[in-house]
Formats: C-alpha cells, sequence, structure tokens
C-alpha cells in the first residue's frame, strides 16, 4: 500500500511518500501553505499523480500526550484534507519528529511516515 505522510505546518508541510509495498519512506519536499486553496490543489494533485492510497498527518501532540493549539489546527487541516481527496486520511503520533529531522520539514514526514509503516506492519 502506497503511503502519503504530511508534516503540516501552516507555512510549510514536508511531504513523504513510501514505496508501493508500503515498507520504504522517502521525503518529497514541501507544499507551501497547504491548508489553503492552492496547496489543498497541490496535494491532491500529488495523491492523484502518486497513486496514493493513504495519507498519514503527523498530530503535534504535547510531550504529554495532550492536544494543545498546533494539534487543533492540523485537526481542522486535516478536515479540510479529508474533503478534499479520495484516499483515507490518518493522523499519527508526530512527537520528535522535527528534532530527528534536524528541522528539515521533508525529512520529519519521513520519520513519521517511517514510524507510521513500521507499526501498521507490526500491526497486520
Amino acid at each position: 500500500m502506497k503511503v502519503l505522510a504530511l508534516d503540516y505546518g501552516a507555512a510549510r508541510t514536508g511531504v513523504a511518500i513510501s514505496d508501493a509495498t508500503g515498507t520504504i519512506a522517502a521525503p518529497v519536499g514541501v507544499v507551501e501553505r497547504a491548508a489553503t486553496v492552492d496547496g489543498l490543489a497541490r496535494l491532491e494533485a500529488i495523491v492523484r499523480e502518486q497513486d496514493v492510497e493513504r495519507v498519514v498527518v503527523g498530530l503535534p501532540l504535547t510531550l504529554r500526550g495532550e492536544h494543545g493549539e498546533q494539534a487543533r489546527e492540523t485537526s481542522a487541516f486535516v478536515e479540510r484534507l479529508r474533503a478534499a481527496v479520495e484516499p483515507r486520511v490518518e493522523m499519527w503520533d508526530e512527537r520528535f519528529t522535527s528534532v530527528l529531522a534536524d528541522g528539515d520539514d521533508a525529512r520529519a514526514a519521513a520519520h513519521l511516515l517511517s514510524s507510521y509503516l513500521e507499526w501498521r506492519g507490526g500491526a497486520s
């Protein structure tokens, strides 16, 4: 299953995609202002061009696992994304991905995707 991961940010959203088997994650790039009409259209095009079967969006919980302001903003983006794309859209805990990626948004999305794919592989 091909999975697209998004590390959402109001200004820049990191994008990563898995291979067709859903085992390897690779950073793709960044979509500017993903929550805007143009940003959502770009994401919809990526989903279509890459034949994505699932979309995973990082949920930025607090260190205590609570929903702060950023998590609420991300949840609002996810609702808009669900209306714009065909595949199922899930949220996945993204704590520490930006730290692991040293601030690189696309690499943060790849870390998020690797974590999700690892979990999914074990959950099958």
